[in-house]
Parts: structure tokens; sequence; C-alpha cells
């Protein structure tokens, strides 16, 4: 008896997703529980599996928009095996390289990227021939993977005028409809400061390899700057509210969403009650979010809600920008690039690693006093960070 692939409801009030992508070929015999489409959705991206083994007959074309509930895929149940000279999608291997190659590569990754590699089934020979002469780490990692997903279009000959044309998903269209909802529905305003790094990036270098021994990764900047945003909310709880109708809601934890450039668009996944957690505690979290978000496997769960957004474009080169708020947050924080420049320090001009750093705030919520006044919180907390880090304990042991 044949059974269906059924669109399930991806959350309350979503009545249409978009079918992204199939994982199989029209006829592929398919396993049980193996992930066989990706789906769209305003909210999230997230992919079906197969409700039984057997040969699939696909319904549905990719680009699609579809109803909750409609069938995308019939399966008929019954041995056999996947054709010879046409596999899954989901099944393509990559070239295997000579072992000492391979063997060579992987030498040159640190110990988080190795995990993050062998988690995601990745020739270590094809991502250390992405980026020759470099150490591997989980950002060269990052860009791998996303250089994978998102490949660039292929490039006319000169003089064409040709051009490509292909639908918006559904999560792009909503991410389009909420920004603009947000510049006209918000007192939007952004204010600026600058903050000396030298201090972070002193203790990374100092405490890095202790840390990637003791919790299996290093210390990232974003772990920093969301341990000393949370201080710096119990300080200024205005930061933290949001608006309900007539209402101003002001709630006495912090959920921190970190804003993660996914191959489907921007998410934004929330760690709940950042406040409570230590820097190592942070930033598994973070990584773990992250990478979860390339691999689209994040919930529409770990996706809701938040009471202020951190976002950095420094990782992308960004010097600058003015970050538009996450609804109905009214607070967001940008992160930039870390340049040395000069820098006037106790009447001495020296060269510091500094970084740009930008509130953007709803005016209705936050007036320019608290605004200014928690962003220099956060540069003097990042500027000073062994009382962050140790609150009179030895900072390994948070």
């Amino acid at each position: 008896m044949s059974v269906e692939i059924i669109i399930p409801s991806p959350g309350e009030s979503v009545t249409q997703v978009q079918l992204a992508r199939w994982l199989v070929h029209d006829g592929d015999f398919v396993d049980r529980d193996q992930e066989v489409v990706e789906i769209d959705s305003d909210k999230a991206s997230f992919p079906l599996a197969a409700p039984e083994s057997g040969t699939i007959k696909i319904a549905v074309p990719e680009g699609e928009t579809i109803a909750v509930g409609a069938v995308i895929a019939v399966i008929t149940p019954g041995a056999g095996s996947r054709p010879q000279d046409k596999p899954a999608l989901s099944e393509v291997k990559p070239v295997t390289k000579p072992l000492q190659s391979e063997e060579k590569s992987r030498q040159n990754a640190t110990p988080l990227a190795k995990k993050i590699m062998e988690e995601n089934k990745l020739d270590s020979h094809e991502v250390s021939a992405s980026f020759p002469g470099k150490k591997i780490t989980r950002k060269e990692i990052a860009a791998f993977l996303n250089r994978k997903q998102s490949p660039g279009p292929a490039l006319s000959p000169p003089g064409s005028r040709s051009e490509s044309r292909k639908k918006l998903t559904t999560l792009r269209l909503k991410l389009a409809e909420r920004l603009v909802a947000v510049k006209n529905e918000t007192a939007m305003l952004t204010t600026f400061n600058e903050v000396n790094m030298k201090a972070i990036i002193r203790i990374k270098e100092k405490l890095n390899e202790t840390f990637k021994e003791r919790y299996g990764a290093g210390i990232g900047f974003m772990s920093f700057f969301t341990k000393a945003v949370t201080i710096a909310l119990r300080e200024f709880p205005q930061v933290n509210s949001m608006i309900d109708g007539d209402e101003l809601i002001t709630p006495d934890y912090t959920d921190i969403g970190i804003a993660v450039s996914a191959p489907k668009g921007l998410v934004v996944p929330v760690i709940r009650n950042a406040e409570g957690m230590s820097i190592p505690e942070l930033e598994l979290k973070i990584e773990e979010l992250a990478v979860r978000a390339r691999d689209n496997k994040l919930t529409i769960d770990e996706m809701k809600g938040g009471t202020f957004t951190i976002t950095n474009g420094g990782v992308f080169g960004s010097m600058m920008s003015t970050p538009i708020l996450n609804p109905p947050q009214s607070a967001i924080l940008g992160m930039h690039k870390i340049m040395e420049r000069p820098v006037a320090i106790d009447g001495q001009v020296v060269i510091a690693p500094m970084m740009y750093v930008a509130l953007s705030y709803d005016h209705r919520v936050i007036d320019g006093r608290e605004s200014v006044s928690f962003l220099v919180r956060v540069k003097e907390i990042i500027e000073d960070p062994v009382k962050m880090l140790t609150e009179g304990q030895d900072p390994v042991k948070l």
C-alpha cells in the first residue's frame, strides 16, 4: 500500500510553504527516515524524511508554493535498491584523495575544525585546497559550507546581456516584509561607539588552547559580547523591553538572538536565559546554533522570542553599519571588523585593535540617555573583560 508524504504545519498561522529542493530523484529507492526534501516556510527551513522505505514518486516540482496538508510525493513500499547509475543526491560522496595528502590536510586543521568536518562528512583535502596556506578553523569551514550550499552564478561572456530569474523563497519574502515594517512602524535610531579589543584579544590568545582542551571549542568574540550584553541589560532593563499594544513588557530574563547568515537567508536563533550562562557555555551554544543554521536544521522553537539581538557584520568585513531591529524587540547590537588604527591613550598616540559598535533602538521605548549609557557600559565591560570572566574566580573554571 502506498504511503503519502504530506506537508506538516510548521507553526501557528502558517498555511503555505515552498518546496525548496528535492534531495532525491523521482523513482529512487529511499530508506525510512531518510531526508528526501527541504521545505521553506516564512519562519524556517526544514527537511522532511521518508515515512517508509520504498520507491518514491515525486508529485510536486521544486519551487512550487503549496498548502499545508498537501501531498508532495508517494512512496511505494517494498524491497529494492538505489539504481547504480543514478544515486540519490544525498548519497553523492566527494572523491577520496590519497591517504598521505588527506592526513596532511587534517594536521593543518584545529581539533574543533576536524570535529566539524567529521560531523558534516567533509573531505579535509578539499577544504584545505579552498584555503591554501591557511590553518583550517571553524571560520574557514563555515565559509566552505556557505560556498558549497550557495554557489555563485556562472559568469556570462563579456558583452552578454543575459539575466537569470528565480522565485524568491518564502523565508526571503517574509524577511523583506518584516524589514519594511520595522522602518515604517518604529522610531529607529542608531548610536555608535568604539571598543579597544586589545584586552579581549590578549585573553583569547592566552586561554584559547586551554578552553579548546577543556570544552572542545575556542573562545570567540561573540560569546564575550553576549556576556557583556546580559550584564548591561540588567543595569538598563528598558533596553530589554518591548511594546505590546498599549503596554510595555520588560522581561526579567535575557533571551539573546544571534543573527546568523544561513544558505536560505538571515536567521536568528535564540539563546534562552543567557544571563545565567558562562563564557564557555555561551561559546558552545553559539557554535551549536551556527552549525545548525548553516545545515538548515534549526527548529521554529529555536528562533521564537528573543528580547535582544546581536549581529556581527565584521565576519564579512563590514567596518560600520546601522543594524535593523528584530521586531518586536526594541534594540539590536551590531559588531564590526577589528581594525588596527591610531588612537589616543593616556595622552599618547598608539596603534590599537579597534572595533566600531552600533546600537539601533526604538526611540518609542528607549531614550537617548539609556541607549548611549547602555552602549558605553558594553564598551567598559569588553575593555575590562577580566571582571566579566572571573567574578572572583579562576577564568578557566568559568
